[in-house]
Parts: C-alpha cells; sequence; structure tokens
C-alpha cells in the first residue's frame, strides 16, 4: 500500500509546483478592459460618423469614448486590476479615440479647405497623442506620480469636441473673421497639441482610497463640481469644464517656473 500512496504524494508535488509556476489567471482585468475597448468602438464609429457627414454624432461619440476611458481607469482602481496589458490596450483605445477622430473631425470642419497645411495641422492631435501616451506608459511604468506631465490626450479631444458641440448651430459668428472658423482652429489645434507634449502639469483624478480622499479634498471638490457643470450645461459645461482644467494646468505650470527661476 506503500507504493500507491508515495505515488499520490509525488503527484500532488507535481501538480502544486505547475501551480506555482503558471501565473494566476486575473479575471478583473476583463472588466476595465471591455470599458477600454467600447472607448476604441466609441471612436471607430466617430470617424465613421465624420466620413458620412455627422460630424455632430461624431462630437458626442468622442465625447462617449471619453466616458467609457474614465470608466475602465475607476474600474481598474476599484478592482485593483491595473496592469501592462491594460496600459497598453488603453492607449491603443486613445490613439484612435482622442487622436484619430479629433484630428478628422478638424479637417472636416474646415482645415480641408487649407489643402496640405489643414492635413498637417489635423494630423497634429494623432501625432502629439501618440508622443504623449508612449511618454506615459513610460512614467507609468516607473513612478506613479499625482500629476499628469503634458495635458491628457481625452482632455484635449474633448475640448476639441466641446467647442464644436458650443458652436454647432452658432457657426455664423466665425463669419465676422476674414478667413471664417480657420481663424480659431488654427490657434486651438497648436495650444492643444504643445500642451500634450509638453511637460506642464495637470490634475489628475485622485483614487478612491480613504487616504487618498482625505490627502485631495480640495481636488475632488473641485473635479465634483467639473462633473455638475457638465451635467447642467451639457456641451457648454463641457467647455468650460474643459476650459477651466486647461487654464488652471497654465497657472499651476506658470507657477512652476518661477519657483525654478526665483525659488530659494
Amino acid at each position: 500500500m506503500k507504493y500507491p500512496i508515495q505515488k499520490w504524494k509525488r503527484f500532488k508535488k507535481r501538480r502544486k509546483k505547475r501551480r506555482i509556476d503558471k501565473p494566476p489567471r486575473n479575471h478583473r482585468v476583463a472588466v476595465p478592459s471591455f470599458f477600454t475597448l467600447m472607448n476604441l468602438f466609441s471612436g471607430f464609429l466617430a470617424i465613421i460618423s465624420i466620413s458620412e457627414g455627422r460630424l455632430y454624432y461624431a462630437a458626442w461619440l468622442i465625447v462617449a469614448a471619453g466616458l467609457f476611458d474614465s470608466l475602465d481607469g475607476l474600474m481598474a482602481r476599484l478592482s485593483n486590476s491595473t496592469s501592462q496589458f491594460g496600459i497598453e490596450l488603453d492607449s491603443i483605445a486613445d490613439v484612435v479615440s482622442f487622436g484619430v477622430a479629433p484630428g478628422f473631425l478638424l479637417y472636416y470642419l474646415g482645415l480641408s479647405e487649407l489643402h496640405f497645411l489643414g492635413l498637417l495641422l489635423s494630423a497634429l492631435p494623432p501625432l502629439c497623442g501618440a508622443v504623449r501616451l508612449a511618454r506615459f506608459n513610460v512614467e507609468a511604468t516607473e513612478t506613479r506620480g499625482e500629476i499628469f506631465k503634458g495635458l491628457p490626450t481625452p482632455a484635449q479631444a474633448l475640448m476639441i469636441a466641446a467647442f464644436y458641440l458650443t458652436f454647432y448651430n452658432r457657426l455664423f459668428v466665425f463669419n465676422n473673421f476674414e478667413s471664417g472658423i480657420t481663424a480659431v482652429l488654427i490657434p486651438l489645434i497648436i495650444l492643444l497639441s504643445f500642451l500634450m507634449v509638453s511637460t506642464i502639469p495637470f490634475d489628475k483624478v485622485p483614487g478612491f482610497d480613504r487616504a487618498t480622499l482625505r490627502k485631495y479634498k480640495g481636488r475632488i471638490v473641485l473635479f465634483l463640481l467639473y462633473a455638475v457643470l457638465i451635467i447642467i450645461f451639457h456641451e457648454i459645461g463641457l467647455m468650460i469644464v474643459f476650459s477651466l482644467y486647461i487654464l488652471k494646468g497654465l497657472l499651476m505650470g506658470a507657477v512652476q517656473l518661477w519657483d525654478e527661476a526665483f525659488g530659494a
């Protein structure tokens, strides 16, 4: 009877070793990944809508992509399932939804009239967005900061979408400019693209653990105020919120430069 018992023990030992050697499957990764894929799908639908001339629906699809992007980050933090796979997948989705889609929207909105120059300008969001995301991925694997370095790509895309949605029925106001709406689009694109690849600090949405909530009470209140403005004023609320967000980042950057130049 000893031989079968010893054989069984060896079998159990080998089985246990295989379980240890094999990395455990984390099924929780599927939850945030679902929202990331919905972000990508929204960006794809936005591009299709733009090609069909439905810019209004495309702009709201970019907003929907931004909502899914925030939900995938929220779910990853709540389920403690942040992974390198999730970071890379999120970046791929963001390049499409917050780089290619808004660039395509800008091209159809008026930059196509500038021919090759318009093509180059409309390519800035995807090009600078890709650089911004690559840098973010490197920094995410090395350190976890409390701020973003450079304007996040979703914020840039949502600012463009909010601009179009706000002036959707008011595009006639740009007729007073000699070059029409392009007089506003060109500086807007250049500014947003520069901010993405810059190192200007921008607020990051705080986590939901007790220590973080105590540490960043003011920032949490500010983000809640942002949410209320969007819910009440819709597209105009989006425009106000992201204008304030960018302005706050610029002020933080100016203070940082002042401290570096004249600080003790």
